[in-house]
């Protein structure tokens, strides 16, 4: 991992493979709302039933590179917003590089918050121990039974997440519901945990009603704004 101070400004011309940048509101997660840059990187070491980001792996292409010099004076320049989403793919596949990419987009001044998506089957402690901003946070989407990846989630990563940090279930079926309690009741985190449905099998209104019989009142529902404004297809929204 780079050292916090000078690993960015050596490793900025180091290039990563994109898929886009672009801005807009937040989707979901506890900044839903805010105007955010999206920062999308190529690339996952998961396959998920349900992905809806399939053209940001292979069979699909790298759309093009940038290093990252580039990528944080596009989003200085080009944008306004004082949230960074570092999305995928799995945006922390390459390793330093990814630390490196994370901590050079901390230190825009003008950012507020940099909030990492990640799937679960990432060790998170070489980033929680080498990255010392206060910006970055991570979401853990951990994939349950129904999302097929079930089996390549790290459990350890659970004890590392911080009260800043969020874990989300992705609930496609009762299977799926069940399990997700199951695993907060085993793997008890500091992260707050996000309940978000797969609006296909689990209708939101199903999902509200069995987080209410279940009694996790400590757990948020989480819809996805940008499937309500926009087609579900559309991309760079």
């Amino acid at each position: 991992m780079p050292d916090k101070d000078t690993a960015p400004t050596a490793m900025r011309s180091i290039r990563l493979p994109m898929v886009e940048i672009f801005e807009t509101v937040e989707g979901e997660g506890t900044r839903a709302g805010f105007p955010t840059v999206f920062v999308r990187l190529f690339g996952c070491n998961l396959r998920c039933v349900w992905c809806d980001t399939k053209y940001s792996y292979p069979p699909a292409e790298a759309e093009f590179t940038m290093t990252i010099e580039d990528i944080v004076s596009q989003v200085e320049q080009q944008y306004k917003a004082e949230h960074i989403c570092m999305t995928g793919g799995e945006p922390l596949l390459y390793g330093d590089r990814s630390a490196a990419l994370l901590q050079a987009l901390c230190e825009i001044e003008r950012i507020k918050d940099v909030h990492v998506e990640t799937n679960g089957a990432i060790d998170l402690a070489p980033f929680l121990r080498d990255i010392h901003s206060s910006k970055a946070r991570y979401i853990m989407d951990y994939k349950l039974p129904d999302s097929g990846e079930n089996a390549a989630m790290l459990h350890d990563n659970f004890a590392l997440l911080r009260e800043q940090d969020e874990v989300k279930f992705v609930i496609a079926t009762d299977r799926d519901f069940d399990a997700a309690v199951q695993t907060l009741k085993e793997y008890p985190t500091a992260a707050l945990a996000l309940f978000s449905p797969v609006w296909e099998s689990m209708p939101p209104a199903k999902l509200v009603e069995k987080l209410l019989a279940s009694g996790l009142t400590g757990v948020k529902l989480n819809l996805q704004l940008h499937k309500i404004i926009w087609d579900p297809a559309k991309r760079g929204v």
